[in-house]
């Protein structure tokens, strides 16, 4: 499933097509034929992500709510503009650009009153609130007796944080995942949340995760690092820690697997 820097930006990069444009809306499935025919001739007045959920916001009121989900996949194109798929959803379309979204989760309208109840149930979004969410994700981890391993997927505690990131950021601040969320120290949660900000944003500009200092894997720059080089944890059970050597160990919490170094990150006494 896609992580929350891939919403944004989708919406960056399609707002700068399609916001203050009039666009054609269809659904060649047919599954969102009523939805399109609101929109039909409408102006995008924006494009907003919140994590890992995306808003289409029209002149006339309505918004567009998506969430990609595990099959999820949005497509710019330009004329000529090919055949849209079998399962396309939803079709936005200028003279010049087409988004083409494809098995969504979630494509639904929603009237003005409908938009803030999806925003009300998402907690901070570390690039939209960089400087104003610290506390708020304090709050919603004080209050979870969970392993901040759990509690880092829960979008009402911070919204787009998905799995490669949470095994990433507890190795990082050397965080074990299995400590209740609520016994882990503040300076630590302020750090987390910073850590937050900076990897989503990192991640946003460049379109993909890259968490490893390049001095770890013997790189000079980031851009110098091979695939398999860009993450200390993620899917690497078994492999040597890139700074202590100590194998990758794996679990599962609540059914999603996690990743960690027994050393760098060791249970709490």
């Amino acid at each position: 499933m896609p992580e929350g820097h891939v919403l944004h930006r989708a919406a960056r990069l399609q707002g700068k097509r399609f916001n203050g444009q009039e666009v054609a809306a269809e659904s060649p499935q047919g599954r969102f034929d009523d939805g399109a025919a609101a929109i039909d001739g409408s102006v995008v007045e924006g494009i907003d992500a919140r994590g890992k959920h995306l808003l289409y916001r029209f002149d006339n009121g309505l918004a567009v709510h998506v969430h990609l989900g595990l099959f999820g996949k949005f497509r710019l194109q330009t004329p000529p503009f090919p055949e849209p798929s079998p399962n396309a959803r939803l079709l936005l379309s200028t003279d010049d650009h087409r988004m083409h979204l494809a098995g969504p989760t979630t494509c639904e309208l929603l009237e003005p009153d409908e938009i803030e109840k999806v925003l009300d149930n998402l907690g901070p979004d570390p690039i939209v609130a960089p400087n104003d969410g610290a506390d708020r994700f304090a709050d919603a981890l004080s209050r979870r007796t969970v392993p901040i391993g759990r509690a880092l997927l829960d979008q009402k505690a911070i919204a787009g944080l998905g799995n490669v990131y949470r095994s990433e950021l507890l190795f990082m601040l050397g965080l074990n995942p299995f400590i209740p969320a609520r016994e882990v120290e503040r300076h630590l949660v302020d750090q987390l949340w910073k850590l937050s900000v900076d990897e989503l944003r990192t991640g946003e500009k460049s379109g993909r995760i890259i968490t490893v200092d390049p001095a770890d894997v013997d790189r000079r720059r980031r851009s110098d690092m091979k695939r398999g080089e860009r993450l200390y944890a993620y899917k690497r059970q078994g492999e040597p820690c890139r700074r202590c050597g100590t194998p990758i160990a794996s679990t599962e919490i609540d059914d999603r697997s996690i990743w960690w170094c027994p050393t760098c990150q060791p249970a709490p006494a």
